[in-house]
């Protein structure tokens, strides 16, 4: 098939050498994450004098932490409760010597414990494969400092906490942490298995902290807010009224997390420690999660042109592309929305390959936004430095047959006429 418009790569938008962990950018491991690098520009080029930006799948905040950076107030939108989570701390402001005192109170709590002084009646929670992914002795260590954090009374500081208490689920567990789905450890790698669950808390603690003072003293002077919310823009768009967001800056699922980037999988255990119910079906609630027949075309021709090229090679596979791709354009439809007339829609998305087929998202995204009475203003190409993805993967599930998967983003900037 031939995809009409090509573009070159443009190298200065790749931030090789670039530290995409300063501020609270460092808080938390994400899969997928937008370079803070990328959202900074956007919003720079095509964000003068913009008093709201909106992401409507923030993820983990890069553009909400961006936008706060310049004093705008930002908008973000995930399905993820663990997404929400960080989203909220990083962009919250907390005064350091009240944080200090909490973080003494913890360091001098896991002092005394060491010597079997006050030790806590801890409850350990009761989830599906616990004992799977867990250690005993690793679940009594990660619900000890639970105990601590749910004593905390501030919520500000117990959300600070346990974004760090994420990481250190993760870590303790016995995933693969080198992947974002969820994978088991071999026997002999469990057996050689001896996390310091409390030193892995502290260093995220610390880590988190140096990450907050620089978030601090960028926005010292500044008075912008954060509002995060949970609502599945495929649906509707709640909670903002039309044409008031003064740009969009966001990163989309590259595809449904089921084939693609499992987002769901990813929090998974961390979600599960935090009480968070029907941890194990966020994918499915996530764009293209429910897989659906293909009933009638979307209509638009790139789109219903791959959908019918896939299914003669394989229906199962075409039904899943095609429920991502009709929720996608649902979602557009619903964010188009929000932008004030003349203002600027930024998405960075990837073309992933299907049964050997190129998805152009690129494109489609355009296209989707064309629909909705937008002017493509420009799309620029991207190499993806250190992705945390596999170069290839095996597109037909057979040994030794691979495929290549996306080393490249493209940015696609839309203008609403």
């Amino acid at each position: 098939m031939k995809i009409l418009d090509t573009f070159s790569v443009d190298n200065d938008w790749d931030f090789k050498t670039a530290n995409t962990k300063l501020y609270t950018h460092c808080y938390h491991n994400y899969p997928a994450m937008m370079i803070p690098q990328i959202a900074e520009r956007l919003i720079n080029k095509y964000g003068q004098n913009a008093k709201i930006l909106f992401d409507p799948y923030c993820g983990t905040g890069t553009s909400l932490v961006e936008a706060n950076r310049k004093n705008i107030n930002a908008i973000g939108t995930d399905l993820n409760p663990l997404a929400r989570l960080i989203s909220k701390v990083k962009t919250t402001k907390i005064d350091l010597q009240i944080l200090d005192l909490y973080l003494k109170e913890f360091n001098d709590f896991l002092f005394y414990l060491n010597f079997g002084v006050n030790k806590p009646n801890i409850i350990i929670p009761d989830f599906d494969n616990i004992n799977f992914w867990f250690r005993q002795d690793i679940q009594e260590k990660l619900a000890v400092i639970q105990y601590f954090i749910n004593n905390i009374q501030n919520l500000d500081i117990k959300n600070f906490f346990n974004v760090a208490f994420s990481e250190t689920v993760r870590e303790s567990s016995f995933t693969r942490n080198s992947e974002f789905k969820l994978y088991r450890m071999s026997e002999i790698q469990r057996q050689k298995f001896e996390p310091d669950v409390s030193s892995i808390m502290m260093g995220k603690l610390a880590r988190n902290r140096r990450g907050l003072n620089e978030y601090l003293g960028e926005t010292k002077d500044y008075n912008s807010q954060t509002q995060i919310f949970n609502f599945n823009t495929v649906e509707s768009i709640k909670n903002i009224e039309e044409e008031s967001i003064d740009i969009i800056v966001t990163s989309p699922p590259y595809g449904d997390s089921k084939t693609t980037v499992a987002y769901g999988q990813f929090s998974r255990l961390a979600n599960q420690w935090l009480g968070i119910k029907n941890a194990s079906q966020i994918d499915r609630h996530l764009m293209g999660g429910i897989t659906q027949p293909i009933i009638k075309k979307i209509g638009v021709n790139i789109v219903d042109n791959i959908i019918e090229e896939i299914t003669n090679k394989d229906e199962k596979r075409a039904k899943e592309v095609y429920s991502f791709y009709y929720d996608y354009f649902q979602s557009i439809n619903n964010v188009s929305l929000t932008l004030k007339k003349g203002n600027y829609a930024c998405y960075v998305v990837g073309n992933r390959r299907v049964k050997g087929i190129t998805l152009p998202t690129d494109k489609i995204t355009q296209l989707f936004f064309e629909v909705n009475d937008f002017k493509h203003e420009n799309t620029l190409i991207r190499n993806i430095p250190n992705k945390r993805m596999p170069s290839k993967n095996s597109p037909t599930n057979e040994i030794g047959i691979t495929d290549t998967t996306m080393t490249q983003e493209y940015i696609v900037v839309m203008k609403k006429n």
